[in-house]
């Protein structure tokens, strides 16, 4: 009697495994459908729509030019104040919205995670990229008034433009890859989120400059400071956008090339750490949703 040859399953893949976020790759048209998804309910229901992608950022610019601005009298001191805050402002408000909706991804879809199994990284990604989307218009308004005040492109502001916000998206991709695996099955992850989101302003150089940390930090706590992927990030912004616009600013800070390669490493730690812990807690998601 013939012995049946053993089955060759180098072609199949173990069901629930995957890749992590080289699989999002392979399924673009999944992403594109929940990247739509992402965008068409953002506003659903809402009188001013698409409207509040400018209203909420510019009442927070307001906030905070009355009060940096005028009353501590900042203004005074960084030539177009308003064009320095309004950049910070800007690539902050992605990183928070970023970071938050990627954190949120996988509870939020939690109907989908227990019926049917996909790459789970497609959520956190397509929430990336639906804030992107957000971050448009508020991209539009800021340039629209650096035009207005002098602003030309160069491939330096271009550029510093471009590896602000991927620098920006892949250090919220990592974090919210981190905190959206914990937040499904801890729900206290969300508080600590919120946390950084409330701090994310405020320990960057978005209200204030560089040189005033500089002055009050001891030298090695300022260059931990400027190595934070969003710290280097608003400069970047404020190198792509204000100086341009002024003819008197304190430039980037010395050695800035040495904090964007910091930047740099702890956005790619961040990656590695996050889909490693991603992927430890994802075997559980459809239990623990």
């Amino acid at each position: 009697m013939a012995t049946a040859e053993p089955l060759d399953l180098r072609d199949f893949d173990v069901p629930g495994r995957g890749r992590g976020i080289l699989d999002v790759i392979q399924h673009r048209y999944l992403l594109r459908l929940l990247v739509r998804k992402g965008t068409a309910t953002r506003y659903r229901n809402s009188v001013l729509g698409w409207t509040w992608s400018y209203v909420k950022p510019g009442a927070q610019f307001l906030i905070y030019y009355f009060v940096m601005g005028i009353i501590l009298g900042i203004h005074r001191d960084v030539q177009n104040f308003a064009v320095y805050l309004f950049a910070g402002v800007v690539i902050v408000n992605l990183f928070n919205e970023a970071f938050g909706n990627a954190t949120n991804a996988i509870v939020d879809n939690g109907s989908l995670v227990k019926k049917i199994y996909l790459p789970r990284e497609l959520f956190p990604v397509a929430a990336i990229i639906v804030a992107s989307v957000h971050f448009l218009p508020q991209i539009v308004i800021l340039l629209a008034v650096c035009i207005l005040l002098g602003w030309l492109p160069t491939l330096t502001a271009v550029g510093a433009f471009l590896l602000g916000t991927v620098l920006v998206l892949l250090f919220s991709l990592g974090l919210g890859l981190f905190f959206s695996g914990l937040n499904v099955r801890f729900r206290d992850a969300q508080n600590f989120v919120e946390l950084i989101r409330m701090f994310s302003t405020w320990t960057s150089p978005v209200l204030y400059t560089w040189s005033l940390v500089a002055n009050e930090l001891p030298a090695w706590a300022f260059h931990v400071y400027m190595s934070n992927p969003l710290t280097v990030s608003v400069e970047l912004f404020h190198l792509a956008f204000w100086e341009p616009t002024t003819t008197a600013n304190p430039g980037l800070p010395p050695h800035f090339g040495i904090y964007l390669g910091s930047a740099v490493i702890v956005t790619v730690l961040f990656l590695i750490i996050g889909q490693l812990n991603f992927r430890r807690f994802e075997r559980t998601f459809a239990q623990d949703l």
